[in-house]
């Protein structure tokens, strides 16, 4: 079906599917700046809600916060079935 992918057990995700971040690849962050990696790896063990599924299966969150001095920033992954686990409500 399109517009849906799997998650580490096998259940479908799809967008609105609220999945838990279980690892974020040293490749992916090795690619990014310091304070951009810092931001992705926050994001592991988070739970969040899938807003895309792209056209290679990945399923975009992203993860909404203010800096200490009330900046408001985001970060947004592409997760693959090994990065992530679907979370039941």
């Amino acid at each position: 079906m399109e517009n849906e992918t799997r998650d580490i057990n096998g259940a479908v995700v799809q967008v609105g599917s609220r999945v838990r971040v279980l690892k974020i690849d040293d490749s992916v962050l090795s690619q990014l700046s310091q304070s951009e990696a810092e931001a992705a790896r926050s994001m592991e063990g988070e739970v969040l809600e899938v807003y895309e599924i792209d056209e290679w299966g990945g399923a975009w969150v992203e993860k909404s916060w203010r800096t200490h001095d009330g900046t408001p920033v985001s970060h947004s992954l592409g997760l693959g079935p090994g990065q992530m686990e679907v979370v039941s409500d």
